[in-house]
């Protein structure tokens, strides 16, 4: 389910007012009365996300537009196939066709991405799992795509959670802090409900976030040796997570090393969109 509904409106209005969707003097020269029905149709293979978005955009722009869902997001879906329909009004369906696919190639790209991920590692525990390089102002839209390719959400923001990274470490060892202290005083800090994940590059960064307490060891950049030693070390004290370089054609061999989480930020950084087009309905 796509949360905060809200915040995904003010979005899609803010994407019509930038495409001027309401002014566009092309669709100005089709008669009012003039209707029929418009289908949206993948011209690829992939997994659908956003079709409510992109429906919400049509019925934004006029009310008196009819939708209607014929594929569930988070379902595999072949070219040339009908994902859903707008009837009415043929000017407002072309006034706000951009917008709204849009809003689903992204979405759907996104889901695509990370359903192929996911099939990767099939049979494996890891779990496929997302960052925050995220666009801006669609942190919500590409989390709940993640989900509909069947990964799983990191944090959904920096304040979701405590994530001690290289540069929060170098920055204390400024004022002296090491790491152990670093992280006990996260742990003394921190509610009662948020775990606190380290950064590691090394095996005795490790062995140290170990002993400090850290409840998830993030491995960042390691050698698939390297982290299979880091679980064994790991196991029964903290989770694990792998990040950085991972890709289709090394995420396997990564997840046999028994990481539970898998990060990557490609997934919505770099997403091809899933091409998506809008076919008139000709009576």
């Amino acid at each position: 389910m796509l949360h905060h509904w809200h915040g995904t409106l003010e979005l899609i209005r803010m994407a019509l007012a930038e495409d001027e969707a309401a002014y566009d003097p092309t669709s100005s020269l089709l008669p009012d009365d003039l209707a029929s029905e418009a289908l949206m149709m993948p011209k690829a293979n992939g997994v659908l996300a956003g079709v409510d978005v992109a429906l919400a955009v049509f019925r934004e722009l006029d009310p008196a537009l009819e939708t209607e869902r014929l594929v569930n997001d988070g379902s595999p879906v072949e070219r040339g196939m009908y994902v859903a329909a707008i009837r009415g009004r043929m000017s407002s369906i072309l006034r706000a066709e951009r917008v709204a696919l849009n809003f689903a190639q992204r979405m759907s790209g996104v889901a695509t991405a990370v359903g192929e991920f996911v099939r990767a590692v099939e049979g494996l525990p890891a779990q496929v799992i997302d960052t925050r390089k995220t666009l801006p102002g669609w942190r919500l839209l590409d989390k709940y795509a993640v989900r509909m390719g069947g990964g799983r959400n990191h944090r959904m923001s920096a304040g979701d959670g405590i994530l001690i990274k290289d540069n929060h470490i170098a920055a204390m060892a400024t004022r002296g802090e090491t790491m152990t202290a670093l992280i006990q005083r996260a742990k003394r800090e921190a509610a009662h409900t948020i775990r606190v994940e380290v950064e590691c590059d090394t095996l005795d960064q490790v062995r140290e976030a170990l002993d400090a307490g850290a409840d998830i060891v993030l491995f960042d950049n390691m050698t698939p040796d390297q982290m299979r030693e880091g679980v064994a070390l790991c196991k029964g004290r903290a989770l694990t997570e792998a990040s950085g370089g991972i890709t289709l054609a090394n995420v396997r061999a990564v997840a046999e090393t028994g990481v539970d989480f898998l990060s990557t930020g490609s997934v919505t950084h770099s997403a091809q969109a899933l091409d998506i087009s809008l076919e008139i309905r000709v009576a």
